[in-house]
């Protein structure tokens, strides 16, 4: 009997077929996942720095803070023991509450997020973990694509393997925006209640803890009823997961706020924009623009900020006489004040607060008169005092014949009452008797770095004695060189910045006193004396403050700048007006006119707290100080006196002649052409010249 043959069931060819293409479907699929995985991975970015751009800060002499310096983002790293319990809990309960426990991405807490969302009607709790968000904020778009999501997912991963737990919390919260410009908890601390992270309540803290989901639609600037709303879901999350009890929740949400005004977020550092910008061009210049604007410095200054606000007020003496092409109100003026033993810059203003051009440190402008201290310091170097006798008569140096303001000459007097009366003639012959070269070098010494000492034309020749420069002088300059003076001749190099601290903490730079004895103190002191009479009785008694102080008018041909540079035995500042171009007249201010009445306003508010005291005169200073006190007699001209009855005088005392209003006995500089002439009566072809 036979058996049947059993059968096998044949594939067919189509099913065949579609096998082989779903696996190789399977295989092309798998293989770009995998290739995709591979590339994503490849292009992650190295977790090791995580360094966010921050914010630096200035602060003044004592230690506040005087503005915040950022570029695109307002960020002031802090660490997270300067966090409040209360603001760290609210973002843990909200954002991710199982922070400690997951290694970077939480499958259970993204669907616990989602539940809790559904429950609550709206988004009450986040589905990305603290370590994913700031993985995204650190280094990634918020760009919502495939790739952007996988990456996240794996920064996470490798954050979480590199840091702890706290330094992850730490940087997040440094990291994240809170609308209103504010990056980190510092900054938005900062804008929304006007203090510290460290100092905000458990109201406070749940405001900033519910801005990261949504911050302009939250802001409580922008929506005080939604931003309330969102403060109400965090509390109820602290709750939730036991960080306060609900009565200290709605304690919280009935707390006033006590938000700042939205209009005063933005700092007002108007009052010392000058040194500001001073300050950042000195920490670019040696460090860099991204020092400034993302490393998030601590620049300490010098700067005190009572004598700032006095400055810019005595500054606002200044008159308009017109408004420039540029809608700049003119002239200009500038005021620098600096502490003569240390060279600390306790003020600056460097103009009317409308532009960027700091006239404090870089207009060089005609000194005039005020350059005369340093021809008297070389005669007294020379062994002259102030007692000797000079003559105020004709001369002539080559074709050249210097004059006095009055146009006549008043015989002899002895060296103080010149300079006291600044009277021009005796000035020259006594550069002249000195050497001009003598008189250079000593103002250099001092601190006066703009003098042209080489090429065709320099300021080797005796129209210098008058301050007709190349250049002119720096405010500065002048009060670092008077303030030699005020030193005892010893000079001390200005000072804007104390100390520069990282983001760290770790101290960058820290400022040391340079400092260089250039004139004797006796020396020093017997100029110091003669420089008290022009207060006390010379061209300079608009400067008077009641305390001991000594100092210098200067006005220049055509009353084109006018100075007054003081000091006492603890302040020196200089304070200098004019026209930017240098073409316009001051319409008779003299240097004892406003720019001395500026100088007093200005130290007798910066000074208020600093007891007075007088200059300290070294052995064997004060017998040769204390001379030349009396007045000229001069012959009695009759032709003069004749011409001194044509002579109108203004209201003001101020004599008018061929155009030039110069201050009485203060013509410095060239005469009224504005050309200089060298020592052996040749035109040096030079011009009175503003910066």
């Amino acid at each position: 009997m036979s058996t049947p043959k059993s059968t096998k069931k044949k594939t067919s060819p189509v099913r065949r077929f579609l096998w082989i293409v779903s696996i190789l479907l399977f295989l092309i699929i798998a293989g770009a996942g995998c290739g995709f995985t591979f590339a994503t991975m490849s292009s992650l970015p190295d977790v090791a720095n995580v360094k966010p751009p921050a914010s630096s800060q200035i602060y003044d002499v004592h230690g506040d803070l005087i503005t915040t310096v950022h570029s695109t983002e307002n960020r002031l790293p802090v660490k997270l023991s300067q966090v409040p319990k209360n603001l760290q809990n609210a973002f843990i309960a909200t954002e991710d509450s199982r922070f400690y426990s997951h290694h970077g991405i939480d499958p259970i807490g993204i669907l616990r997020a989602i539940w809790v969302n559904i429950a609550h009607d709206g988004v009450a709790e986040g589905g990305s973990t603290i370590t994913q968000q700031l993985a995204r904020n650190a280094f990634l778009t918020q760009n919502r694509t495939l790739k952007r999501k996988l990456m996240e997912a794996m920064l996470a991963i490798k954050i979480e393997q590199h840091y702890t737990k706290n330094e992850i919390l730490e940087m997040y919260m440094n990291q994240i925006y809170f609308g209103q410009g504010a990056y980190g908890v510092q900054a938005a601390s900062h804008v929304y209640f006007g203090k510290d992270v460290g100092e905000l309540n458990l109201a406070q803290c749940a405001i900033l803890a519910g801005l990261p989901q949504s911050p302009n639609y939250y802001s409580p600037f922008n929506n005080l009823k939604a931003g309330k709303a969102r403060q109400a879901i965090v509390l109820g999350q602290m709750v939730k997961y036991g960080y306060i009890d609900q009565a200290t929740a709605d304690q919280a949400k009935d707390a006033d706020l006590k938000l700042m005004n939205k209009a005063d977020v933005a700092h007002d550092d108007s009052k010392a924009s000058y040194f500001i910008n001073y300050v950042i061009s000195q920490v670019a210049e040696k460090y860099g623009d991204n020092a400034v604007y993302k490393d998030g410095l601590k620049i300490y200054t010098t700067l005190d900020m009572k004598a700032q606000e006095a400055a810019v007020k005595a500054m606002d003496n200044l008159p308009t006489f017109y408004t420039d092409k540029n809608g700049l109100h003119q002239p200009q003026g500038a005021l620098v004040a600096i502490n003569p033993h240390n060279g600390h810059i306790v003020a600056m203003v460097g103009g009317r607060g409308t532009d960027s051009f700091n006239r404090a440190v870089m207009a060089e402008r005609q000194p005039g008169s005020a350059f005369k201290p340093f021809v008297y310091l070389a005669a007294i170097q020379d062994g002259m005092t102030p007692g000797d006798i000079i003559e105020d008569k004709p001369v002539t140096y080559n074709g050249w014949s210097p004059q006095n303001y009055e146009r006549t000459f008043s015989g002899s007097m002895t060296l103080r009452y010149a300079l006291q009366h600044s009277v021009n003639v005796p000035a020259v012959e006594l550069a002249d008797k000195v050497g001009m070269r003598k008189v250079l070098d000593l103002a250099e010494s001092l601190g006066i770095s703009t003098l042209v000492r080489k090429g065709d034309t320099t300021d080797n020749n005796l129209a210098a004695a008058l301050g007709g420069l190349t250049h002119g002088v720096r405010p500065i300059d002048m009060a670092v060189a008077y303030g030699t003076l005020a030193n005892g001749g010893v000079k001390v190099k200005p000072v804007a910045i104390t100390k520069i601290i990282d983001r760290n903490g770790q101290i960058v730079e820290e400022a040391s006193m340079d400092e260089k004895r250039v004139v004797s103190e006796k020396d020093a002191y017997i100029i110091t004396n003669m420089l008290e009479s022009v207060i006390t009785g010379g061209t300079g008694g608009g400067a008077a403050i009641g305390r001991p102080a000594a100092g210098k008018t200067g006005t220049t041909d055509e009353s084109k700048d006018a100075w007054f540079v003081g000091y006492t035995p603890d302040l020196v500042a200089a304070v200098w007006m004019g026209d930017d171009f240098g073409v316009e007249t001051l319409n008779g201010t003299t240097g004892g006119t406003i720019p001395a009445h500026i100088w007093s306003d200005f130290m007798r508010v910066a000074l208020a707290d600093t007891p007075a005291s007088d200059f300290t005169a070294p052995p064997g200073a004060a017998a040769i100080a204390n001379q030349g006190y009396e007045a000229p007699k001069p012959k009695e001209d009759p032709k003069a006196k004749d011409e001194d009855k044509d002579k109108s005088k203004d209201k003001d005392g101020v004599k008018k002649d061929d155009g030039a209003t110069v201050e009485d006995g203060d013509d410095g500089g060239s005469k009224d052409s504005g050309e200089t002439k060298s020592s052996n009566g040749k035109s040096s072809g030079k011009k009175s010249k503003s910066e």
